[in-house]
């Protein structure tokens, strides 16, 4: 279920029947052909968005995204590269641009995810291939998309956290510091970037559930789900959602945030 599918067309009080409509914009979603990524991609095609999904290696993956998304009578094109390329990056924005036009919606999904050891027993380059994946790719994408953004005096910087960022567990290190490493250079990027009408903002999930799991014995993990306020985990459809939001003039006013989509494993605090 795509929930921002019936959010289109319905009211809310606090917005005054104000809908999510992306209609107009291009949104780019790195690793749109992943298990969130695909979800992201869908969600904002629904919301009117014209869609680029972003592959590294699942260019079939990539293309089935894009028919699900024309067979909904939404518009999307698939664009492989290297996010921690810089040169990869570019041609992927050449290449966006020339079959969509200016991206003004770039949702930074893409991430190597490492094994997860302790400190002291980490591979160096698990450290490095965090850093290219997580920094590396913010900054890469930023550069590559946001001028067209400031010139049109609008855009989106959305990237994809996690609640790890917060909760630094053993075995995490690797991760937790590339997570880290992207959330000082989104939050300085929007400071730098907010007189010119762009906001930059970070959902951060926690362990959701996805196609893999939908409809298992494995939706339930009664470890986690115990330690979870709202006692259970949420899906895709929660993360997607919220990235609908952030993209959509609803949220004009806020930049510089981490949101947390856990049922409030992680609590941000004053």
């Amino acid at each position: 279920m795509e929930s921002m599918m019936s959010a289109k067309g319905s009211e809310s009080p606090a917005t005054g029947g104000l809908p999510i409509d992306l209609a107009g914009h291009v949104a780019v979603v790195t690793g749109g052909s992943g298990e969130l990524g695909r979800v992201i991609c869908r969600t904002l095609a629904a919301a009117g968005a014209v869609v680029a999904v972003h592959y590294y290696s699942g260019v079939e993956r990539a293309a089935n995204v894009v028919q699900e998304i024309a067979s909904a009578g939404g518009n999307a094109i698939a664009v492989g590269g290297d996010v921690t390329n810089k040169q990869d990056v570019l041609r992927m924005r050449d290449a966006v641009q020339n079959q969509l036009g200016h991206a003004d919606i770039i949702v930074n999904n893409a991430v190597i995810q490492c094994k997860w050891t302790p400190v002291l027993e980490t591979d160096p380059a698990d450290y490095e291939n965090e850093f290219r994946s997580c920094v590396l790719h913010n900054v890469h994408m930023a550069q590559a998309f946001v001028p067209a953004m400031i010139a049109r005096q609008w855009g989106r910087v959305i990237a994809i956290n996690t609640e790890c960022a917060m909760q630094c567990f053993p075995g995490q290190s690797a991760y937790v510091s590339g997570k880290r490493g992207m959330d000082g250079v989104l939050r300085v990027l929007a400071r730098e970037v907010g007189a010119h009408n762009v906001t930059v903002n970070q959902v951060a999930p926690g362990w959701m559930i996805s196609d893999r799991q939908r409809g298992t014995a494995a939706e339930r993990q009664p470890d986690y789900d115990s330690k979870v306020p709202l006692r259970h985990r949420g899906y895709d459809t929660d993360i997607a959602n919220a990235v609908a939001f952030l993209a959509s003039d609803l949220a004009r006013f806020i930049t510089g945030t981490y949101l947390p989509v856990c049922g409030g494993n992680v609590m941000p605090t004053i």
